[in-house]
């Protein structure tokens, strides 16, 4: 079997198809669930975020395994296979693990070296689990691109070469301005409550704004984040409302971020226009607090328990992970912006048109991808780079070792069965041998055959872990005349066993 990766992201198809190939988390499952029935496919995973769509599969051919994961992808992304075949990439093998590990460490991310992905791989790794089709490479594969992530962040600078794709929205919005500056005083509307819409109302929290209101689909999860903003110990005052007041406060709000997972538009441009044209000036003093429409709701707060709320939108049922969309405020035109948008879902929520309304400003995924592209890249990238080639060179030396493993066991065990084999028919020949007799000459004879084997067998598993190694354990069932099935009975047994041993292995 051999890991084969079809996907597609920002840096090979316009937003505008990412935006229709988008899938929803029911969409996500389904497509597990039909690529593990597919005849190439013996495991699957899907990673879909703002900016990409991939889904990993171990397959045992690569043709047909390419053709089958992109007929799939098609779909269930709704997107026509011959529409979406030009803007697919394949990875396979050695290629494969390279570009996840890239991808984990941040460098494939339209923000280079944002942290965010970290989270979306091991989402993808626990829906893969929970649905029972990551089995032991893919659970390999993704905890060691968990690791291999982490590595990069905490022993390179690839923090300062990047960001979120918040903290870049934001900035864009902010026009050149400091983002606290900016955002100081002014009154802010997040729409979702799911990861990325946290942290945008963390990260806003954390800027200054004197008010977050907080609006959801569930309600709950939005009162939720409210009072994890509020034992954060910022300025801002923080409640929820249901997604019918969001109209409301449109009117209130000097900057929208939105983030759902949505199918169709949340915000339309007559909507926003609408109101513009009611717009409720803020409060020139920033130490007095706006009121809130519900006491009980009212709460002060930052983002440090932004990644409590993700822990607890994990446990809980209905929305699935949030896409990403972005909205700018402050115009680069010089014109005055009076509502400031940052739309990060994808599919987009704000209506794109919203740009021609006077004194709206709209940052999503499709500006947020062009102005990335411009932004300078840290030196501390080429250290990454050394690390995810020095990272994917073990886990395919690991990989292939444990490959040959099987053969050696099932080896050793038809050697210890000739040993036995030999001392019975000793037995029948020699029946007066004493006890103390009778075990000299068997640990001589497995003495005899272990050292015949050691070296051999050592020799062989430092071959396999070499590029191009496999073979060596087809030459050593040959050799010995192994049968094959004896060999899948050990390296299953070994699977079984290695969770037996640890019940949480696997788990992200």
């Amino acid at each position: 079997m051999s890991l084969l990766v079809v996907g597609l992201s920002h840096r090979s198809a316009p937003v505008s198809v990412l935006e229709r190939a988008a899938l929803s988390a029911d969409a996500q499952a389904k497509l597990l669930q039909d690529t593990l029935a597919a005849e190439p496919a013996a495991e699957a995973a899907v990673l879909a975020t703002c900016n990409r769509i991939e889904l990993y599969a171990d397959v045992d051919k690569f043709h047909a395994g390419v053709a089958e994961l992109s007929t799939l992808l098609a779909q269930h992304s709704g997107v026509g296979l011959e529409e979406l075949t030009p803007y697919l990439y394949v990875h396979y093998e050695d290629r494969a693990v390279h570009h996840l590990f890239s991808v984990a460490c941040g460098l494939d991310s339209m923000v280079v070296g944002e942290g965010q992905i970290l989270g979306q791989i091991k989402d993808a790794l626990a829906r893969s689990q929970e649905l029972h089709t990551a089995g032991k490479l893919l659970n390999d594969l993704f905890q060691q691109a968990l690791r291999v992530g982490k590595r990069a962040h905490s022993e390179t600078g690839i923090d300062r070469a990047g960001q979120s794709l918040v903290t870049f929205g934001l900035e864009q919005l902010a026009a050149g301005a400091p983002v606290e500056a900016w955002a100081e005083g002014k009154r802010a509307l997040v729409i979702g409550a799911g990861s990325m819409s946290s942290l945008a109302a963390a990260t806003l929290a954390r800027a200054g704004v004197r008010e977050l209101v907080i609006a959801n689909r569930t309600e709950e999860r939005a009162r939720r984040l409210a009072e994890i903003l509020a034992d954060s110990g910022t300025d801002a005052l923080a409640r929820a409302v249901p997604m019918a007041d969001v109209a409301d406060e449109l009117t209130r709000a000097d900057v929208v971020v939105s983030c759902t997972g949505a199918t169709g538009l949340v915000l339309t441009a007559e909507a926003v226009a609408a109101a513009v044209g009611r717009a409720t000036p803020a409060p020139a003093v920033r130490d007095t607090p706006a009121p809130a429409t519900d006491p009980a709701d009212v709460t002060g707060g930052d983002a440090t328990g932004f990644e409590q709320h993700a822990a607890w939108l994990e446990k809980a049922q209905g929305e699935g992970p949030a896409p990403a969309a972005a909205r700018d405020g402050g115009a680069p035109d010089g014109r005055t912006t009076s509502l400031a948008l940052l739309d990060l879902a994808m599919p987009r929520d704000i209506d794109a048109a919203v740009h021609r309304i006077d004194g709206v400003r709209l940052v999503d995924i499709e500006s947020l991808a062009e102005a990335s592209a411009d932004a300078p890249m840290a030196d501390d990238v080429e250290k990454v780079r050394g690390i995810v080639s020095d990272e994917v060179a073990a886990f395919g030396a690991a990989q292939r070792a444990a490959h040959i493993t099987p053969t050696v066991v099932a080896l050793r065990t038809m050697a210890a069965d000739v040993v036995a084999g030999e001392m019975a028919r000793l037995e029948g020949r020699l029946p007066g041998l004493e006890d103390k007799q009778r075990a000299e000459i068997t640990q001589t004879v497995r003495r005899v055959v272990d050292k015949l084997l050691h070296a051999p067998t050592v020799r062989v598993k430092q071959l396999a872990s070499e590029p191009g190694g496999a073979g060596y354990a087809d030459a050593l069932r040959t050799l010995f005349d192994l049968d094959p099935q004896t060999v899948a009975a050990v390296s299953r047994a070994d699977h079984m066993n290695n969770e037996n041993d640890d019940p949480n292995r696997g788990r992200a």
